[in-house]
């Protein structure tokens, strides 16, 4: 406050300083305080009364008194330092006392000072007292609402600032810009307090407005009007809420398109409207998604050769099956609001007549309200024959590439598409991947190492029984609890290592070694996103786990299972010979314990194709239930369809 300029109708008092400055005839440089007798003392000159005097009459007062001795003198006042002024704050305020300000302040920077009415003070009719006279009265909501600040009254020391109870409130909720609780003044109506609320929202119902009264505090009562210029003037009364409702979300003359649909949203009824008038044409629909895939592949265009170009080609699968979001052409509906019973029909259609054939009978027209939705495949599964498919082909192909396949085709569709085989292909070996498949893997691969890890925690060494146990095993044998623990601790690192593997949804085709041509494929339906690899010609035999050498040998036609595990040194002492297994070319699994059942001695006899790889796996005493099953433990391993993976394992 000491930095703002004084205003002219301030009024001079005992502690405000005067800086003074006399020249001419006579000179003089003071710097007076006016004292309690509201006086200042000039040399030469003496006492002169200054207090109850306006900041813009003590020039002049000051030139007439010096005037009366000195003539051709110029004057200059101007106020110092600005003494302080005590006022009180009473009634509801929210921090009440004595407030000591400066004495440029005025109603409402006390009313600041203490925080304001409380909760039970009044905001219309605060009161400035002044020598026990009321000197103005003073509403908070015209400053609030308005910035109206003219009833604002300068502060003189003594003053009172007296606030009153709060007076007559209504409510006002729903669509106003400020709903809440008001205090009236006054003959308030209902215009006035809108007023004060803000006004309407533009999506309030001017039609309906409701009223909840309480009358003589006995009943409730609700009347609704409208707000028209008779509404706008109804009277208001202590504790009325007022209830401003919306318009309905109803659109008069509206449909609604929704689904795969590039700009779903209202769009204007006319009469005879029809479906073709809404979708003029196929490329109506398609979606923002689409492009935007497109758009973001080509700026991540890179110089063929680069890392980048080859993650792309990578990828491309997944954004082909992320853009190829096909539209149900049989099947779209509308939904219609039935308005004898308020329940929803549901009309179906065929969308692709609709669309390319305006007069067939599927053009159905529309009324207000309808709401037609387009399915994608993604919502509604379309059947095989229905839906187009994407299908890598790689390998020994002529032209390997992604091909788009038509309803119903097959893998030796897809194979003719590429340019058919080469002379290299080895088709016994072909890896068909597909997502379905692999999904039903990971689920079944989980599963099963869900069970291994329970079947492990119930089999726990005689270590971990009791401590007075485990010192009489130690005492009788030590080398079996030490034996235990190695076996628990060789199971729990072969979960761990299963845990990692990740199935590649390869699909077993079952096709003969010696097949050559492509009618040796067999029609097997495609799914979107298969991929269809054709390896060339293999020409080494795979012989891994529990060996002296395990390593990968030329294949030789005609040589059995066992003359390559002699190749290899043959098993060591920690192979379980009886869980032996091979792992065909074309994904198969022939494991000698269940070989064994049924032609007993042929295990070791059996003639090995090109890719194969004999697994020899290691001693682990199971306990319980534990992996006892040998071909569940076969089935997780081939599932990776990698004998890669197996290797890594068994190693």
């Amino acid at each position: 406050m000491d930095r703002i300029p004084v205003p002219a109708e301030y009024v001079l008092g005992p502690g405000d300083e005067l800086l003074i400055r006399i020249w001419g005839k006579v000179n003089l440089d003071l710097r007076v305080t006016i004292d309690r007798n509201g006086q200042i003392s000039l040399p030469k000159i003496g006492a002169v009364n200054v207090a109850g005097l306006d900041y813009a009459q003590l020039d002049s007062y000051l030139r007439a008194a010096v005037g009366v001795l000195y003539k051709d003198f110029e004057l200059n006042v101007t106020l110092g330092q600005l003494r302080s002024i005590q006022v009180f704050v009473l009634g509801n305020a929210r921090q009440p006392g004595a407030y000591t300000l400066s004495s440029l302040s005025t109603l409402v920077d006390a009313l600041f000072a203490s925080g304001g009415p409380s909760a039970t003070g009044t905001m219309r009719r605060i009161q400035l007292l002044r020598n026990n006279h009321l000197r103005s009265e003073f509403d908070v909501y015209d400053l609030q609402l308005k910035g109206d600040k003219s009833a604002d009254v300068q502060l003189l020391p003594g003053d009172v600032i007296y606030i009153p109870p709060v007076g007559a409130q209504i409510a006002i909720v729903g669509n106003v810009s400020q709903p809440g609780i008001f205090e009236l003044k006054g003959n308030a109506t209902v215009s006035s307090a809108l007023d004060g609320a803000g006004g309407l929202t533009g999506v309030a119902d001017a039609a309906r407005a409701l009223v909840e009264r309480i009358e003589n505090h006995k009943t409730r009562r609700v009347d609704e009007f409208t707000l028209d210029q008779a509404g706008m003037q109804q009277p208001l009364k202590d504790g009325d809420l007022l209830r401003i409702s919306s318009i309905s979300q109803q659109f008069e003359n509206a449909v609604t398109i929704r689904g795969n649909v590039a700009a779903p949203g209202h769009f204007p009824w006319h009469e005879k409207m029809r479906i073709s008038d809404l979708i003029p044409s196929r490329g109506f629909l398609i979606t923002q998604d689409h492009w935007n895939v497109q758009n973001h592949l080509a700026d991540q265009g890179s110089a063929p050769g680069d890392s980048r170009s080859s993650k792309q080609h990578v990828d491309m699968m997944a954004d082909l099956v992320h853009t190829n979001a096909e539209i149900n052409w049989d099947y779209a509906v509308i939904e219609r609001l039935d308005d004898r019973d308020l329940s929803t029909r549901l009309i179906p259609f065929h969308l692709g007549n609709a669309v390319d054939n305006p007069a067939s009978g599927d053009n159905l027209p529309l009324q207000i309200g309808d709401v037609i939705t387009i399915f994608s495949r993604a919502d509604l599964p379309l059947p095989m024959e229905k839906h187009a498919t994407f299908v890598r082909v790689a390998g020994e192909v002529e032209a390997p590439g992604v091909y788009r396949m038509n309803p119903g085709s097959t893998l030796r569709d897809a194979v003719r598409a590429a340019g058919g085989l080469t002379s290299h292909s080895y088709l016994f070996a072909s890896q068909l991947n597909r997502a379905s498949t692999r999904e039903m893997q990971e689920e079944q691969l989980k599963l099963s190492i869900d069970r291994m890890k329970r079947d492990l925690s119930t089999s726990a060494p005689i270590g971990t029984r009791g401590s007075g146990e485990l010192a009489l095993a130690s005492l009788a044998a030590p080398q079996i609890a030490l034996d235990q623990q190695m076996h628990i601790a060789a199971q729990e690192k072969l979960v761990s290592q299963l845990g990692e593997m990740r199935p590649t949804g390869r699909v077993v085709l079952g096709i003969k070694p010696d097949a050559m041509a492509e009618e040796d494929i067999p029609d097997f339906p495609l799914e979107d996103g298969d991929s269809f690899y054709v390896p060339p010609r293999l020409g080494t035999i795979q012989v891994v786990g529990e060996v002296y050498n395990a390593n990968a040998f030329r294949y030789q036609n005609e040589k059995t299972l066992a003359a390559y595990l002699n190749d290899s040194g043959g098993p060591t002492r920690s192979a379980d010979l009886k869980r032996v297994f091979l792992i065909r070319a074309d994904g198969t699994v022939i494991s000698k314990q269940s070989h064994g059942r049924y032609f007993s001695g042929c295990f070791d006899k059996l003639r090995l194709m090109p890719g194969d790889a004999v697994v020899v796996p290691p001693k682990l005493k199971m306990s319980g239930g534990f992996m006892a099953d040998l071909p569940m433990f076969t089935q997780i391993l081939s599932q990776t369809a990698v004998t890669g993976a197996v290797v890594g394992l068994m190693r």
